[in-house]
């Protein structure tokens, strides 16, 4: 089911963090999978804006995701990683390609493939990699309900998610490398919408303006 865009992926709890949002190192097992600490996320009281969903109450200990990815001849060999570390920890992976290297291939193929599966349901996520991963966000922001981010930093990666319901992780190949990539998908992967009440504001004006191409 989808509310306005945000699929029920977003609606689930999150991670207990404390500090005001910043959690413990190492709060989370790899990338995701079985992951502890996890509670009914109580949302900020106030009024819902129009086209944001209420907010369930419920509790699981663990959450595997259905990941769309992606990737050019660029990212291709960080491409293959992030998808075995994602099936190391339970994910169901849907590779759109490259299947092959091929140095003449082109990023908004794979990157609108990507977009495309996310803002059609397919997948609940989805993470594209290309040289810088700027070609990627600019290619998948252009299919309607994608919201897709260029995450260097574990920080960037969860907060795009928790304060944006951004959906698609942009990564680039020639600027983070497998370890630091890992940490920063672990970090998409296990964050969801907070749905507090400026978040659910701001994010309306997005889908709005999505919508009826208005300011």
């Amino acid at each position: 089911m989808e509310h306005a865009g945000i699929p029920t992926r977003f609606l689930r709890l999150l991670p207990v963090r404390t500090n005001h949002g910043e959690g413990p190192p190492n709060s989370h097992t790899a990338l995701g999978a079985g992951r502890p600490g996890f509670s009914v996320h109580e949302p900020a009281s106030g009024p819902r804006h129009p086209g944001i969903p209420a907010w369930p109450a419920f509790q699981l200990e663990s959450f595997l995701a259905k990941i769309a990815i992606g990737a050019d001849h660029a990212g291709f060999d960080l491409k293959q990683e992030i998808g075995k570390l994602l099936e190391s920890g339970g994910h169901q992976v849907t590779d759109l390609g490259a299947h092959e290297y091929d140095a003449l291939d082109d990023y908004p193929d794979f990157a609108l493939a990507v977009a495309r599966a996310v803002a059609d349901g397919e997948a609940e996520q989805g993470i594209i990699v290309c040289g810088s991963g700027v070609g990627a966000s600019v290619a998948a922001n252009k299919v309607r309900g994608a919201r897709a981010g260029l995450c260097h930093d574990t920080y960037s990666a969860h907060q795009g998610v928790e304060h944006d319901a951004m959906n698609v992780l942009c990564l680039g190949a020639r600027i983070v490398g497998i370890a630091l990539a890992g940490e920063i998908v672990q970090s998409f992967i296990g964050a969801a919408f907070t749905g507090e009440e400026r978040h659910q504001r701001r994010l309306a004006k997005v889908l709005h303006a999505e919508r009826d191409g208005s300011e």
